[in-house]
Protein backbone atom coordinates (compact mmCIF):
# COMPACT_ATOMS: atom_id res chain seq x y z
CA UNK A 1 0.00 0.00 0.00
CA UNK A 2 1.57 3.66 -1.16
CA UNK A 3 1.68 5.80 1.50
CA UNK A 4 -1.17 8.04 -0.03
CA UNK A 5 -3.29 4.90 0.44
CA UNK A 6 -1.85 4.60 3.85
CA UNK A 7 -3.27 8.33 4.24
CA UNK A 8 -7.01 7.73 2.60
CA UNK A 9 -7.17 4.97 4.37
CA UNK A 10 -6.38 6.11 8.11
CA UNK A 11 -8.55 8.99 7.18
CA UNK A 12 -11.50 6.77 6.48
CA UNK A 13 -11.06 5.09 9.52
CA UNK A 14 -10.84 8.48 11.46
CA UNK A 15 -14.39 9.49 10.43
CA UNK A 16 -15.72 6.45 11.12
CA UNK A 17 -14.42 5.88 14.63
CA UNK A 18 -15.57 10.00 14.98
CA UNK A 19 -19.09 9.44 12.94
CA UNK A 20 -18.12 12.14 10.57
CA UNK A 21 -19.96 12.03 7.51
CA UNK A 22 -19.68 14.35 4.27
CA UNK A 23 -22.67 15.84 3.47
CA UNK A 24 -24.93 13.57 0.82
CA UNK A 25 -24.49 13.89 -2.71
CA UNK A 26 -28.25 13.84 -3.27
CA UNK A 27 -28.29 16.86 -1.27
CA UNK A 28 -25.05 18.21 -2.61
CA UNK A 29 -26.86 18.01 -6.27
CA UNK A 30 -30.10 19.41 -5.56
CA UNK A 31 -28.70 22.58 -4.00
CA UNK A 32 -26.35 22.85 -7.09
CA UNK A 33 -29.44 22.29 -9.25
CA UNK A 34 -31.37 24.56 -7.80
CA UNK A 35 -28.99 27.06 -8.70
CA UNK A 36 -28.57 26.71 -12.13
CA UNK A 37 -32.93 26.26 -12.12
CA UNK A 38 -32.54 30.11 -11.02
CA UNK A 39 -34.64 28.72 -7.90
CA UNK A 40 -33.57 31.23 -5.26
CA UNK A 41 -35.80 30.42 -2.70
CA UNK A 42 -35.35 26.89 -2.56
CA UNK A 43 -31.58 27.66 -2.64
CA UNK A 44 -32.15 29.93 0.58
CA UNK A 45 -33.47 27.05 2.17
CA UNK A 46 -30.67 24.38 1.09
CA UNK A 47 -27.92 26.43 1.38
CA UNK A 48 -26.33 25.92 4.93
CA UNK A 49 -23.21 27.99 6.30
CA UNK A 50 -19.92 27.93 4.67
CA UNK A 51 -17.95 25.07 6.67
CA UNK A 52 -21.15 23.98 8.28
CA UNK A 53 -21.35 19.99 9.52
CA UNK A 54 -20.34 17.60 6.63
CA UNK A 55 -17.93 20.21 4.80
CA UNK A 56 -14.99 18.04 5.74
CA UNK A 57 -11.44 19.24 6.60
CA UNK A 58 -8.91 20.84 3.90
CA UNK A 59 -7.27 22.62 5.96
CA UNK A 60 -6.35 22.32 9.33
CA UNK A 61 -6.30 25.98 9.51
CA UNK A 62 -10.23 27.19 10.39
CA UNK A 63 -10.27 30.13 8.44
CA UNK A 64 -7.86 28.35 4.84
CA UNK A 65 -10.46 25.82 5.69
CA UNK A 66 -13.33 27.79 5.01
CA UNK A 67 -11.81 29.62 1.58
CA UNK A 68 -10.71 26.20 0.42
CA UNK A 69 -14.16 25.41 0.65
CA UNK A 70 -15.32 28.65 -0.86
CA UNK A 71 -13.16 28.17 -3.89
CA UNK A 72 -14.96 24.54 -5.03
CA UNK A 73 -18.39 25.82 -3.95
CA UNK A 74 -17.89 28.66 -6.68
CA UNK A 75 -15.99 26.37 -8.95
CA UNK A 76 -18.94 24.11 -9.22
CA UNK A 77 -21.82 26.73 -9.25
CA UNK A 78 -19.92 27.89 -12.31
CA UNK A 79 -20.04 24.77 -13.76
CA UNK A 80 -23.47 24.18 -13.26
CA UNK A 81 -24.00 27.72 -14.32
CA UNK A 82 -22.26 27.85 -17.80
CA UNK A 83 -24.30 24.27 -18.09
CA UNK A 84 -27.57 25.69 -17.80
CA UNK A 85 -26.87 28.53 -20.27
CA UNK A 86 -25.27 31.32 -18.43
CA UNK A 87 -22.77 33.67 -20.66
CA UNK A 88 -18.91 31.87 -20.04
CA UNK A 89 -17.40 35.82 -19.49
CA UNK A 90 -20.18 36.55 -16.88
CA UNK A 91 -20.15 33.41 -15.10
CA UNK A 92 -15.77 32.91 -15.22
CA UNK A 93 -15.58 36.57 -14.18
CA UNK A 94 -18.00 36.25 -11.98
CA UNK A 95 -15.85 33.65 -9.94
CA UNK A 96 -12.74 35.09 -10.36
CA UNK A 97 -13.89 37.85 -8.84
CA UNK A 98 -15.78 36.30 -5.85
CA UNK A 99 -12.75 34.01 -5.28
CA UNK A 100 -10.40 36.96 -5.40
CA UNK A 101 -12.61 38.75 -2.34
CA UNK A 102 -12.83 35.78 -0.45
CA UNK A 103 -8.83 35.67 -1.00
CA UNK A 104 -8.67 38.96 1.87
CA UNK A 105 -11.68 37.93 3.99
CA UNK A 106 -9.99 38.19 7.25
CA UNK A 107 -12.79 36.43 9.27
CA UNK A 108 -14.54 33.34 9.11
CA UNK A 109 -18.27 35.43 9.63
CA UNK A 110 -17.05 37.59 6.61
CA UNK A 111 -16.37 34.39 4.65
CA UNK A 112 -19.49 33.36 5.01
CA UNK A 113 -21.18 36.77 4.19
CA UNK A 114 -19.66 36.18 0.94
CA UNK A 115 -20.47 32.40 0.58
CA UNK A 116 -24.14 33.45 0.94
CA UNK A 117 -24.14 36.80 -1.32
CA UNK A 118 -22.40 34.88 -3.61
CA UNK A 119 -24.34 32.08 -4.19
CA UNK A 120 -27.76 34.23 -4.24
CA UNK A 121 -26.46 36.18 -6.80
CA UNK A 122 -25.34 33.60 -9.01
CA UNK A 123 -28.88 32.32 -8.31
CA UNK A 124 -30.67 35.35 -9.21
CA UNK A 125 -28.35 36.01 -12.68
CA UNK A 126 -29.95 32.63 -13.23
CA UNK A 127 -33.22 33.57 -12.66
CA UNK A 128 -33.23 36.23 -14.97
CA UNK A 129 -31.63 34.32 -17.75
CA UNK A 130 -34.96 31.55 -17.56
CA UNK A 131 -36.95 34.10 -19.33
CA UNK A 132 -34.62 34.24 -22.11
CA UNK A 133 -34.42 33.26 -26.05
CA UNK A 134 -33.23 30.38 -27.47
CA UNK A 135 -30.89 30.77 -30.41
CA UNK A 136 -29.55 28.95 -33.44
CA UNK A 137 -26.14 27.33 -32.66
CA UNK A 138 -24.45 30.48 -35.27
CA UNK A 139 -25.72 33.09 -32.58
CA UNK A 140 -24.49 31.21 -29.88
CA UNK A 141 -21.09 30.07 -31.47
CA UNK A 142 -21.06 33.90 -31.76
CA UNK A 143 -21.69 34.60 -28.23
CA UNK A 144 -18.89 32.07 -27.39
CA UNK A 145 -16.40 33.74 -29.53
CA UNK A 146 -17.34 37.34 -27.75
CA UNK A 147 -17.13 35.85 -24.61
CA UNK A 148 -14.06 34.47 -25.07
CA UNK A 149 -12.21 37.70 -26.82
CA UNK A 150 -13.70 40.62 -25.00
CA UNK A 151 -10.43 41.63 -23.78
CA UNK A 152 -8.89 42.12 -27.52
CA UNK A 153 -10.13 43.64 -31.06
CA UNK A 154 -13.27 41.66 -32.25
CA UNK A 155 -13.79 41.67 -35.86
CA UNK A 156 -17.30 40.50 -37.50
CA UNK A 157 -14.80 39.20 -40.24
CA UNK A 158 -13.10 36.74 -37.22
CA UNK A 159 -16.35 35.79 -36.75
CA UNK A 160 -17.71 35.03 -39.50
CA UNK A 161 -14.50 32.84 -40.02
CA UNK A 162 -15.13 31.03 -36.85
CA UNK A 163 -18.78 30.16 -37.53
CA UNK A 164 -17.80 29.50 -40.92
CA UNK A 165 -20.60 32.02 -42.53
CA UNK A 166 -20.20 35.21 -45.00
CA UNK A 167 -19.65 38.16 -42.20
CA UNK A 168 -23.14 39.69 -44.23
CA UNK A 169 -25.37 36.56 -43.09
CA UNK A 170 -23.64 36.01 -39.73
CA UNK A 171 -24.90 40.22 -39.10
CA UNK A 172 -28.45 39.73 -40.32
CA UNK A 173 -28.65 36.29 -38.56
CA UNK A 174 -27.52 37.50 -35.00
CA UNK A 175 -29.47 41.00 -35.54
CA UNK A 176 -32.35 39.09 -36.06
CA UNK A 177 -32.25 36.76 -33.19
CA UNK A 178 -30.86 39.01 -30.58
CA UNK A 179 -32.41 42.02 -31.60
CA UNK A 180 -29.14 44.12 -31.50
CA UNK A 181 -26.05 44.08 -34.21
CA UNK A 182 -22.96 42.20 -33.23
CA UNK A 183 -20.79 45.41 -32.32
CA UNK A 184 -23.64 46.83 -30.13
CA UNK A 185 -23.66 43.38 -28.37
CA UNK A 186 -20.28 43.49 -27.83
CA UNK A 187 -20.11 46.73 -26.43
CA UNK A 188 -23.05 45.85 -24.04
CA UNK A 189 -21.12 42.27 -22.72
CA UNK A 190 -18.22 44.81 -22.18
CA UNK A 191 -20.12 46.80 -19.88
CA UNK A 192 -21.65 44.47 -17.93
CA UNK A 193 -18.09 42.65 -17.63
CA UNK A 194 -16.93 46.01 -16.79
CA UNK A 195 -19.70 46.42 -14.30
CA UNK A 196 -18.60 43.14 -12.51
CA UNK A 197 -15.27 44.03 -11.67
CA UNK A 198 -16.20 47.67 -10.55
CA UNK A 199 -18.39 45.76 -8.16
CA UNK A 200 -16.46 43.26 -7.12
CA UNK A 201 -12.79 43.96 -8.05
CA UNK A 202 -10.03 46.36 -6.80
CA UNK A 203 -8.69 47.32 -10.30
CA UNK A 204 -9.11 50.79 -11.32
CA UNK A 205 -11.32 52.27 -14.10
CA UNK A 206 -8.60 52.68 -16.26
CA UNK A 207 -7.44 49.72 -15.93
CA UNK A 208 -10.61 47.75 -16.64
CA UNK A 209 -10.85 49.72 -20.26
CA UNK A 210 -7.59 48.63 -21.02
CA UNK A 211 -8.30 45.06 -20.27
CA UNK A 212 -11.74 45.36 -22.15
CA UNK A 213 -10.04 46.49 -25.49
CA UNK A 214 -11.89 49.58 -25.43
CA UNK A 215 -9.43 52.38 -27.07
CA UNK A 216 -9.19 54.81 -25.04
CA UNK A 217 -10.38 55.98 -21.39
CA UNK A 218 -12.68 58.13 -22.66
CA UNK A 219 -13.91 55.62 -25.28
CA UNK A 220 -14.91 53.50 -22.01
CA UNK A 221 -16.59 56.26 -20.55
CA UNK A 222 -18.40 57.18 -23.17
CA UNK A 223 -19.55 53.72 -24.19
CA UNK A 224 -20.26 53.09 -20.33
CA UNK A 225 -22.30 56.18 -19.72
CA UNK A 226 -24.68 55.46 -22.64
CA UNK A 227 -25.50 52.05 -21.03
CA UNK A 228 -25.66 52.54 -17.37
CA UNK A 229 -26.54 56.60 -17.21
CA UNK A 230 -23.03 56.81 -15.00
CA UNK A 231 -19.62 56.77 -15.24
CA UNK A 232 -17.56 53.94 -14.54
CA UNK A 233 -16.19 56.12 -11.22
CA UNK A 234 -19.89 56.93 -10.45
CA UNK A 235 -20.69 52.99 -10.44
CA UNK A 236 -17.71 51.93 -8.82
CA UNK A 237 -19.00 54.61 -5.65
CA UNK A 238 -21.94 53.18 -5.71
CA UNK A 239 -21.99 49.56 -6.01
CA UNK A 240 -18.81 48.60 -4.92
CA UNK A 241 -19.02 45.86 -2.83
CA UNK A 242 -17.87 47.58 0.27
CA UNK A 243 -20.16 50.28 -0.38
CA UNK A 244 -22.99 48.01 0.50
CA UNK A 245 -21.23 46.32 3.46
CA UNK A 246 -21.42 50.39 4.89
CA UNK A 247 -24.78 50.79 3.89
CA UNK A 248 -26.21 47.70 5.31
CA UNK A 249 -24.12 48.57 8.79
CA UNK A 250 -26.42 51.89 8.70
CA UNK A 251 -29.11 50.81 8.40
CA UNK A 252 -28.78 48.34 11.09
Amino acid sequence: MSKSEKELAYKAFLNREYEFRHSPYEQEFEFYDCVKSGDVGTVAKLMTPLGSSGSGVLSEDPLRNLKYHFVVTIALITRFCVEGGMEMETAYTLSDLYIMKADKCGSEQELRELHREAVLEFTRLMNKLSYGNVYSKPVIMTMDYIYDNLHSKISETDIADYVSLSPSYISRLFKKEVGVTISAYISIKRVETAQNMLKYSDFSPSDIGNYLAFTSHSHFISVFRKYTGMTPNEFRKRYYRDNWDEKNVKRK
